[in-house]
């Protein structure tokens, strides 16, 4: 995303630059691309004392926040996830209310006892050493500054809190269905994203979420026997064992009920954790050097047990796929739990839940491991643009379904647009642009973020050409990795490659519910006539055969693309949008004429795509 900061002295321009490249140094603020880019930046340091007969904790937590914005701040927000499991808190009341609630949820928010709610309370704040104003609302703690942060400048932030572990009921939470007994995901008071649209301080309803580049030092202190994996890097191996332990060297277990983990995440925007006294713990280690890690519960059935030792492999086969395609790896492990609800990505980690069928659980191990890329090293705001984070990561982890498991599907992606189909049929699709918190069905926003934010990429290889869109994900990494890309740039980043325009795509795709509809309205000889129905515009690909049976193939540009996509086809005259109707003279008799062949155009009516005489 760019911004041009205007008003700034050349002293302060310079300052912000050597803030932000002193704070983040993954991000190249010198590069063409990242000319008047910044982000902010967090250190987090916290001390975590965890009772498993309670699930209660007490935490400390010391921040530095880094201002590397042009703007003076009086203010900061921190979300406080946990507080949305309480009766009649947002999330439990648009749950209740909305037509399709999502079955995990439900009303069960609504029945919490008070030794099942979450919470996070938070005791004592300061800034710089000095108590500071704060209040909490639901799930974001506002607090008004003593001093307030000018451009460039660091604060340290000094809280003190108390947090309840709430019943498992939506990705976070104590005892899930499958008996893990901790699934710690949003669980400590995380700083509010600022950026070039200013705060994002959205209350926890259930959707997605958005944070601060920064690094992590987590001290955990837990019941001996639970096993812990997530997010960072273990620093005592020898001091907690439970397979992180070097097996060459002695372990040095220290006496007492509890043990004291201590893990560091470099460069990341969360940080998660899932624990249980019957994980397994395997490791696999890729030839790259990268380790993979696996916690899952050992009272497993045998089939799933079983299902979770051929994960490993085909994981590491995953890591290579998207390593490949859209950009390395850029850390020394990761790690597949045992967990949640369903399947989440976080930070150099998964959560998944693990009596699935094989099918199944490679199926959502792929998925969530995609997601590594697709928000968490390019990092929208998965609230405000959630097509990019669903719907990429469903184009790129169906292609590498498809390699991995051979299936030999020539569209990998047509359940997606049957899903597409299914909105617009029904008339309940909304706008790509509308907040993931917002949608007015459930389906309607799954559909949205999940279906047509695949077709999004996959349709755009129709338009620009597959290997474009190919070129275009890397280009698209190798430019905003370790940043907060908008749909902008995913659209920027297609021009660039192709040379193709592109902003009307992104206006009628992502801003608008425009259908495509494509017809062929006659053919007379020679002389075919197409027609638009649909108010989308596209470019057409059409397949005619001749009444001698040999075939050729056609391109007919849209006039605004000013540019056509490299293909073998002939290319004929550009269509504008304004005329409904376009017609063009082959070389021979006509006997067939069909639109769109690879069916990669989400065409709402597929009946009046094929003529045959």
């Amino acid at each position: 995303m760019k911004k041009i900061i205007l008003g700034l002295s050349l002293l302060s321009i310079v300052a912000c630059a050597s803030t932000n490249a002193a704070n983040n140094k993954m991000v190249k603020s010198q590069d063409p691309v990242s000319q008047g880019y910044w982000q902010q930046h967090v250190k987090y340091t916290m001390d975590i004392d965890m009772d498993v007969k309670t699930y209660q904790y007490k935490g400390t937590q010391k921040l530095v926040y880094t201002n590397n914005s042009p703007d003076v701040l009086d203010k900061v927000f921190y979300h406080l996830y946990f507080n949305a499991f309480q009766p009649n808190s947002q999330m439990d009341v648009r749950s209740r209310n909305i037509k399709d609630p999502d079955k995990r949820v439900g009303d069960r928010i609504s029945k919490l006892s008070p030794s099942e709610i979450g919470y996070i309370k938070v005791g004592s704040l300061k800034q710089n050493g000095v108590a500071v104003k704060h209040e909490t609302v639901g799930t974001i703690l506002e607090v008004t500054l003593n001093e307030p942060i000018q451009p460039g400048q660091s604060v340290t932030f000094d809280m003190v809190f108390d947090a309840q572990v709430p019943k498992q009921i939506r990705r976070s939470g104590r005892n899930n269905a499958e008996g893990v007994a901790l699934s710690m995901t949003q669980w400590y008071p995380k700083m509010a994203e600022y950026d070039f649209e200013g705060w994002h301080t959205p209350p926890y309803i259930g959707r997605e979420f958005h944070g601060v580049w920064g690094d992590f030092d987590v001290t955990l202190h837990i019941d001996k026997n639970y096993v812990v994996g997530g997010t960072g890097y273990v620093q005592n191996p020898q001091e907690v064992g439970h397979g992180y332990e070097d097996k060459t060297q002695p372990l040095n277990l220290p006496k007492g009920n509890k043990l004291t983990w201590k893990f560091t995440a470099p460069n990341v925007h969360d940080f998660t954790w899932g624990a249980d006294p019957e994980f397994i713990h395997d490791t696999y280690k890729m030839d790259n050097g990268i380790d993979l890690h696996f916690f899952y519960k050992k009272t497993l059935e045998t089939e799933y047990l079983e299902n979770w030792k051929k994960l490993q492999s085909k994981t590491a086969e995953l890591m290579e796929y998207f390593s490949k395609h859209i950009g390395q790896y850029p850390y020394k492990q990761y790690s597949v739990i045992q967990g949640g609800d369903g399947g989440m990505e976080y930070a150099m980690c998964t959560l998944i839940t693990g009596k699935r069928k094989w099918g199944s659980l490679f199926g959502v191990t792929a998925h969530e491991l995609a997601h590594t890329w697709f928000q968490f090293l390019l990092a929208t705001n998965e609230s405000k643009h959630s097509w990019m984070d669903e719907g990429f990561t469903t184009y790129i982890s169906n292609k590498a379904e498809n390699e991995i498991l051979g299936e030999g599907k020539e569209n990998p992606h047509a359940g997606s647009y049957r899903g597409y189909n299914y909105v617009v049929s029904n008339n309940i699709e909304e706008p790509l642009t509308t907040h993931a918190d917002r949608y007015n069905t459930n389906t309607g926003y799954g559909v949205a973020s999940y279906s047509k934010g695949n077709i999004f990429l996959s349709q755009l290889e129709y338009i620009i050409g597959r290997e474009n869109v190919a070129k275009t994900l890397k280009k698209y990494f190798d430019d905003f990795a370790f940043k907060h890309p908008t749909p902008n740039d995913i659209k920027r980043t297609a021009e660039k490659v192709s040379g193709i325009q592109l902003d009307w795509y992104l206006n009628e795709w992502t801003q608008t519910t425009h259908t495509i509809d494509y017809g062929i309205k006659s053919v007379n000889g020679k002389e075919i006539t197409l027609e638009r129905i649909g108010q989308m515009p596209m470019p057409i690909d059409v397949e005619v055969t001749y009444t001698d049976g040999s075939k050729e193939s056609f391109n007919i540009p849209l006039r605004m693309m000013r540019g056509e996509k490299p293909t073998k086809a002939t290319i004929i005259t550009d269509w504008t949008f304004a005329h409904p109707t376009y017609t063009f003279t082959t070389s021979k008799d006509v006997k067939s004429v069909e639109i769109d062949p690879s069916k990669l155009m989400a065409d709402v009516n597929q009946a009046n795509n094929l003529y045959e005489k």
